[in-house]
């Protein structure tokens, strides 16, 4: 049996971590090449990307994509992580005199570029350290604010709940942000705290939760099927396109440049706050031939195609 290769869209359950996902994933597919563009917490759902054997090199490609999601924020008490999963920080504020008016006014603020200063408990790294780390040995950790996007911040709906307001709204962000952060920073500004209880990511730029698959839990579905993408649909998701001819395939193949004949087609609309590829590789195209098989992604040079990635031949199906 071949290795797989691709990209799978999985739909993340709750209480589980993104490392758990991925090592189900490598043990169901029975290969060590699995890898994330971007994890979720535990607490929360939605779409998680892995790269599968030569998926993993498509990831770089993938990790700066705006993502959206779906939170429920609670204001009238803040906590120690910033969401559900932390310990309380003083008493319950009294929320009776939030009205819809001051919520609107202070998620316009909120909105458009930001500096955010992320969670306590964030993956960030301290002088070598990850902050969440420091936090649970009991450091004082302050972490700097960082610039972050927030394209659509909307509340869908409100609730009262034991003295608290619970909002419903969905957030579309750029990579990076933490929108427990934007519960905490929401509920400081109304003057009551707040804290996240629920997140969905339901996409991630192009890709949506809607054409996800749940990937079920050690000793249930050891069978189950899990439906890779394609690397050139994947690829031709993000990047623009190039189509070449059987003899250009097998030049790439071999790592061997190839002249720039034809135009690639147009970049796809793809909301991304963050340059891809870590801002060097704006340029780059993927080279699909005549079935729709990625074969390379390209970086202009000159008046040649030069690879950036080869795929090989037996990874191209």
């Amino acid at each position: 049996m071949s290795a797989p290769h691709g990209i799978l869209l999985v739909d993340k359950a709750p209480d589980r971590t993104s490392h758990d996902v991925v090592a189900r994933v490598r043990w169901l597919l029975g290969t060590k090449k699995v890898g994330h563009a971007g994890t979720l917490d535990p607490m929360a759902t939605g779409l998680l990307i892995l790269g599968i054997g030569q998926g993993t090199r498509l990831l770089t490609h993938l990790v700066g994509l705006d993502k959206t999601y779906e939170a429920t924020i609670r204001l009238g008490l803040s906590t120690t992580t910033d969401d559900r999963e932390g310990e309380p920080i003083g008493s319950p504020s009294d929320t009776g005199e939030i009205t819809d008016a001051s919520i609107h006014q202070q998620l316009e603020l909120l909105r458009g570029d930001i500096q955010q200063v992320p969670s306590t408990v964030s993956a960030i790294k301290v002088d070598g350290k990850r902050a969440y780390a420091r936090a649970r040995a009991g450091e004082q950790v302050e972490l700097a604010a960082r610039p972050v996007r927030i394209s659509r911040f909307d509340v869908t709906a409100r609730r009262e709940s034991d003295g608290y307001v619970d909002l419903d709204a969905v957030v579309t962000c750029s990579s990076g942000t933490y929108v427990r952060a934007l519960a905490r920073d929401l509920g400081a500004a109304l003057g009551v705290g707040g804290h996240l209880t629920a997140l969905r990511r339901t996409s991630i730029g192009p890709f949506s939760v809607d054409d996800a698959v749940p990937v079920p839990a050690r000793g249930e579905g050891d069978d189950v099927h899990l439906p890779l993408r394609g690397l050139g649909r994947s690829a031709g998701a993000v990047l623009p396109t190039l189509r070449v001819s059987a003899e250009e395939a097998r030049d790439l193949a071999d790592g061997r440049r190839i002249p720039r004949a034809a135009a690639p087609s147009a970049a796809p609309a793809v909301p991304r706050s963050a340059p891809r590829g870590g801002g060097e590789d704006l340029d780059l195209v993927a080279a699909l031939d005549a079935e729709g098989a990625l074969c390379a992604v390209l970086r202009p040079d000159g008046t040649s195609w030069r690879p950036a990635l080869v795929v090989p031949l037996d990874a191209q199906r």
